[in-house]
């Protein structure tokens, strides 16, 4: 049995029902796959960036960082691919504080739809510009040498598992966009939240390397544990590399599993409370 629900916008009763919150999330997140088929732009810097960043540090400072036991292209890759689809939930942000610049927000907010559905429809195509970057960076990473030294199906777990936190931090991403005042403040509130995460970490080089303050960052860092479990399930870890003294890195699968089910448990809901909020004005 389906209740009606009423829009505070337009007053008319809809039918809440799985269903119909499937057909909306859908329509949003087509609208968002057409938006990057009409500006191909978006597609285009997004896959060149991560190729510059493969060729850059395979060619760069490969020559320059030394890590025992194995090559620094089979290393990095793993900070490449956390990296990049790390920077890649920032487009959920941007857009979100773009959409509420030109007045798209208004419209959605008298149509008979989920408030969560835009924010649905624009994480996921965030995942699906993300999933494309991850293919690029593999084809890439191939070429210059690096090679899965794992089973195909924990390659895999490891493309799922960075795909899947990149889409709980593109909640995150989502929330500050609708927090800021403006699609320009953004990009700033990203670097300040994302660089410390992505370059004080074990994606460059290897956490015992760092100062000691650096280093406990680095091993408590969401995206330290990421990189680690990629590392790992691509078998990339060489094998006289040190057992690491935290829990985090000893355990990171679970680490960043947990950590996704901590952002979308936390984002989700306050992502949906501040759209509701920005669409009842």
């Amino acid at each position: 049995m389906t209740t009606a629900v009423r829009e505070p916008a337009t007053g008319a009763p809809r039918a809440a029902s799985t269903a119909s919150w499937f057909s909306d999330g859908w329509i949003t997140t087509r609208r968002n796959l057409i938006k990057i088929k009409r500006v191909p732009d978006i597609l285009v810097f997004t896959t060149l960036q991560p190729i510059m960043f493969v060729l850059l540090f395979s060619y760069v400072y490969a020559g320059s960082i030394d890590i025992p036991g194995s090559d620094y292209k089979e290393f990095i890759m793993a900070g490449i691919f956390a990296q990049t689809v790390v920077f890649g939930s920032t487009y959920s942000g941007s857009a979100m504080a773009q959409d509420l610049k030109e007045g798209i927000i208004d419209r959605f907010r008298t149509l008979p739809m989920s408030p969560s559905a835009v924010l649905v429809g624009r994480t996921n195509g965030d995942l699906l510009i993300n999933g494309i970057s991850m293919l690029v960076m593999i084809a890439t990473g191939l070429v210059v040498g690096w090679r899965v030294r794992s089973s195909p199906l924990e390659a895999i777990a490891a493309i799922a598992l960075l795909l899947l936190f990149a889409y709980a931090f593109s909640w995150v991403m989502a929330f500050i966009g609708m927090s800021v005042r403006s699609p320009e403040v953004i990009n700033n509130v990203s670097f300040l939240v994302l660089f410390p995460l992505t370059f004080i970490s074990n994606a460059f080089v290897p956490s015992e390397n760092l100062p000691t303050p650096l280093r406990v960052f680095a091993e408590y860092n969401p995206v330290s544990a990421l990189v680690q479990a990629a590392r790992e399930l691509f078998g990339n870890v060489p094998p006289q590399t040190p057992v690491p003294d935290t829990w985090t890195q000893q355990n990171p699968v679970l680490t960043v599993l947990i950590g996704i089910v901590v952002l979308l448990s936390v984002f989700v809901p306050l992502s949906i409370r501040k759209f509701s909020q920005i669409s009842s004005r």
